[in-house]
């Protein structure tokens, strides 16, 4: 007699960053995920305190977190976790991904970055064991080459696992600070972020 059939297991893409705040980039760089690579699920994990940059006008952890709610409010495909913001400190993927992997033994994750962080990744802490905990996904960026350019210093095997899934589609154009920096000064975000979050953004006069 046949045993029970074995379980898919699940795939899990992971988008991470300061999603200060959120905008309509977000969500296409989810979507083209989801759609490319077949994923069950994409997860927002907003960071507590990146680790390799300075954010101005950081808005707070609450917010921050509303706002990628109420972007997704209506994707039940789409999830927000806060694991970094209740870890707290320096927000490294290592350990991220590594307790990721702690909780659900079973998952395959997907870890989705900008092409223009291929470039830095020789400073992000224990990227070869980072690389061995996920599948990497990179996102083309504007005026960045389509193929990704990768540290020459990293060594050959994580170069190659690098250099598995690039996503095709929507080079999206769209940034945080040029966000901010639009509210700062008066100018419309309108069509930028969600209509969720523009009010959200209004209500809480956030980067004023």
């Amino acid at each position: 007699m046949q045993g029970p059939r074995m379980k898919r297991r699940k795939c899990i893409g992971i988008l991470g960053g300061t999603f200060n705040p959120f905008h309509l980039g977000h969500l296409l760089i989810a979507q083209d995920a989801m759609e490319q690579l077949g994923l069950d699920q994409v997860r927002f994990i907003p960071s507590a305190k990146p680790p390799h940059k300075i954010v101005d006008k950081l808005a707070s952890e609450r917010d921050r977190l509303r706002m990628i709610a109420l972007a997704i409010h209506n994707n039940a495909r789409f999830e927000v976790d806060d694991l970094e913001i209740k870890r707290g400190g320096k927000s490294y993927s290592v350990d991220t991904l590594t307790e990721l992997r702690r909780r659900e033994p079973r998952a395959e994750f997907y870890f989705i970055i900008g092409a223009d962080s291929l470039r830095e990744l020789h400073l992000w802490r224990e990227v070869q064991l980072l690389v061995t905990l996920c599948t990497f996904v990179t996102v083309p960026r504007p005026g960045f080459n389509p193929k990704p350019v990768i540290d020459p210093r990293l060594d050959a095997a994580t170069r190659r696992r690098l250099r598995q899934h690039v996503l095709r589609g929507h080079a999206c154009d769209i940034a945080s600070r040029e966000i901010r920096a639009r509210v700062a000064s008066g100018r419309s975000i309108r069509y930028l972020v969600p209509d969720a979050v523009h009010a959200y953004i209004r209500r809480r006069r956030l980067y004023q």
